[in-house]
């Protein structure tokens, strides 16, 4: 019996995992953009294309339904030397580097985790690579099977509950679940609970200490990498010194164009 439900498992799992055909792809930095402005430890959030995303999406009330941390460049694991690369959880292959190019196509978001200690980074990406190919069980359908509906028809306030639910493990191989583990195993907050005490001072009726509870990692979300207050966006674009005055514009809608304007005569009028 284990075996026949390992099987309608993992069929789950693959058809989860195809693209779907409907999704129109919106690149917003180029891919080389990317690639300079991208550090180890890094969380690069990803809109998606399978058909596991559209209901990570609704579940989540997010535009992002997938997230990677970056490695650097490789090899790791004597894979894609000379390559920027990436870790993350996969539905079906579990624990698994992809490079980065497999993303340049999406519409992605880079997050921060800001002042990082460098021996906390080297730990995060050393307990990330000890889990490579760490495989996940998908013998309970009935965890897999709530994604099977684009807009599971639940209340607001269970929506991100229900990615917690059942078994553990299918949940586990949501991604963000698992880079959450990560940065919980060195302490780096993501968005933890914050608790008020009063510090005890009886002369203060309005001193209180800050207490910090941490979540369970199977209630992280991929837009919460994106929300948490210790982690920066880095956009790409203007990382490398965007400028609007150089932007080429369709004047007159029939696909020509004019110069960008002399930023010169702007500066004489």
């Amino acid at each position: 019996m284990a075996a026949l439900f390992g099987f309608a498992g993992r069929a789950v799992a693959r058809y989860l995992s195809r693209p779907d055909p409907r999704y129109a792809p919106l690149a917003t930095a180029p891919a080389e953009l990317l690639r300079a402005v991208l550090e180890p430890c890094d969380v690069l959030l990803v809109e998606g294309n399978t058909r596991i995303s559209t209901a990570i999406k609704f579940l989540t009330q997010s535009t992002w339904s997938h997230a990677a941390l970056y490695l650097g460049v490789g090899p790791f694991a004597g894979r894609f030397a000379g390559e920027p690369v990436l870790i993350e959880a996969d539905l079906v292959e579990g624990i698994r580097l992809v490079p980065l190019a497999a993303y340049a196509e999406l519409h992605t978001r880079a997050c921060r985790p800001v002042g990082l200690l460098p021996e906390h980074q080297r730990a995060i990406v050393a307990a990330a690579l000890e889990r490579l190919g760490h495989r996940y069980d998908l013998k309970n359908v009935f965890d897999l099977a709530r994604y099977l509906l684009p807009t599971p028809p639940v209340p607001v306030r269970w929506r991100r509950r229900l990615l917690a639910l059942g078994s553990g493990e299918p949940t586990k191989a949501i991604c963000s679940t698992f880079i959450a583990q990560l940065f919980q195993g060195v302490r780096y907050p993501i968005l933890p609970r914050v608790e008020r005490r009063h510090s005890g001072d009886a002369d203060c009726n309005t001193c209180y200490d800050e207490v910090l509870h941490i979540r369970h990692h199977s209630l992280f979300a991929p837009r919460d990498f994106d929300i948490s207050p210790y982690f920066a966006v880095v956009k790409p674009v203007l990382e490398h010194g965007f400028d609007y005055r150089r932007l080429v514009w369709d004047e007159h809608g029939d696909g020509s164009h004019a110069a960008p304007p002399d930023p010169s005569d702007a500066a004489a009028a």
